[in-house]
């Protein structure tokens, strides 16, 4: 029986890609599955079978804007921020993103009633960090994603959520939690008074999303998961990765393909690759080595130039070249740190907001990277950090077996099996 599946991913690239890979293996189940994408979207999702429907979250732009141009001119004004600590950053930047994705969620209310009063789904899945009033209102059996670090789901045993703290330091925990509570208290209240008014539940205090009553999902390879003092509810499921399929073949250019040295990736995500200082400073010190580069060079392409020993271009399809590296250096974005699980590579990590610290400081605790301080290191930190990450035999061993296991039952796989329960039986998909 075929079933509809409404996906609504934040308006950026690794939500909306997380929920591409769920949705392509419900449509090869014969479901019809619809987005629910902002305008800057169009067409992208039709590109690869699915059906559209369209939404703002903002007045509409002067100009033609990009997919996704909304962040990327945010993340363009505010990266002055991304040089100051994970603390305080909470007033300065985490608090203003927060601000900014509520009033999107009450400029779009309206818009999304229509849609789903017009498309009738079976289930709704949301992959966001705000509430949205319209989703409890459609009456619909919904499904939350977290396609973000799991310190999202907070505990008093794991590190406070956007951090960047180690886990066997609990030094600075309850400062940073009661500062993470005090930059947030007047915006938690504000949108909780919305939700209510728009017919979802109040939020809990500190939090900016309801959990769903159905099914609840959330990305993170087991390996490197974090140990809580509370066991999250049954409605909860882990996905180890979402890996969306390439269409198409992908083959590496010829002036990278072979030569000297190892192939390592560069990639900080679509919103950091926009701060052009940085990926110029980057571009230098790898010349310097001996290996070969892969750079997603994001929107400022044509703002820097890569060196003979570099190739690359605004978009890669990361999934297809991914088995061709030998190492990854990123952000730490949560779809980039889990497809390097999925794939088996060792990370360089360079956070720079949001999840990304604490993603960083997982990898490198748990021994499966090097977290590196982004607009601090020097040359012989990142040079050496190639270096010695390509050549750890035990390392990559490692990976491999990790690689294996997440491939034989893909989370994408496992996501869809959830979703399509639910879809099916209107039922909580419990463990």
């Amino acid at each position: 029986m075929s079933e509809t599946v409404v996906f609504f991913p934040e308006g950026a690239y690794g939500p909306t890609n997380n929920c591409v890979g769920i949705g392509q293996v419900l449509q090869g189940r014969g479901h019809r599955v619809v987005f629910v994408v902002e305008e800057s979207f169009a067409g992208s999702l039709e590109t690869q079978g699915f059906e559209e429907r369209l939404m703002r979250l903002g007045a509409p732009s002067e100009v033609e804007e990009a997919p996704g141009q909304f962040w990327k001119d945010f993340i363009r004004e505010t990266s002055p921020l991304f040089r100051k600590s994970t603390i305080e950053q909470l007033s300065e930047f985490i608090e203003p993103t927060f601000r900014a994705l509520c009033e999107g969620s009450r400029y779009v209310d309206e818009r999304l009633r229509e849609i789903f009063d017009e498309l009738q789904p079976d289930v709704i899945v949301e992959d966001n960090v705000v509430a949205f009033p319209a989703i409890a209102h459609s009456g619909k059996p919904w499904v939350r994603v977290i396609s973000c670090n799991p310190l999202e789901l907070k505990d008093i045993a794991v590190a406070p959520t956007f951090s960047g703290y180690p886990q066997d330091d609990r030094d600075g925990w309850d400062v940073f939690r009661a500062e993470y509570l005090r930059a947030h208290a007047d915006l938690n209240a504000e949108f909780s008074d919305f939700c209510v008014v728009r017919g979802a539940d109040p939020l809990p205090t500190g939090e900016f999303i309801h959990e769903s009553p159905w099914l609840n999902l959330y990305l993170y390879p087991a390996e490197i998961d974090y140990r809580r003092s509370v066991p999250l509810g049954h409605t909860w499921h882990r996905m180890d990765s979402s890996v969306r399929s390439h269409n198409g073949q992908f083959e590496l250019p010829e002036q990278i393909a072979t030569g000297d040295g190892r192939l390592v990736y560069l990639s900080l995500g679509s919103l950091g690759s926009a701060d052009v200082e940085l990926m110029r400073r980057l571009v230098d010190v790898l010349s310097q080595s001996p290996h070969r580069f892969i750079v997603s060079k994001g929107p400022a392409e044509n703002e820097y130039d890569l060196t003979d020993n570099m190739w690359g271009a605004e978009f890669l399809p990361q999934p297809a070249l991914m088995p061709y590296v030998d190492l990854v250096i990123a952000h730490g974005g949560n779809n980039t740190t889990t497809e390097c699980f999925h794939f088996g590579k060792p990370m360089i990590v360079l956070p720079l907001f949001w999840d990304q610290y604490d993603n960083a400081q997982r990898v490198h605790e748990t021994g499966f990277g090097t977290r590196l301080e982004t607009y601090a290191f020097n040359d012989y930190q990142l040079l050496d950090a190639v270096e010695r990450l390509i050549g750890d035999a035990e390392l990559h061993a490692r990976m491999r077996t990790i690689s294996t296991r997440m491939q034989k039952a893909p989370g994408r796989v496992r996501a869809a099996d959830l979703i399509e329960r639910l879809a099916t039986t209107g039922e909580p998909v419990t463990r």
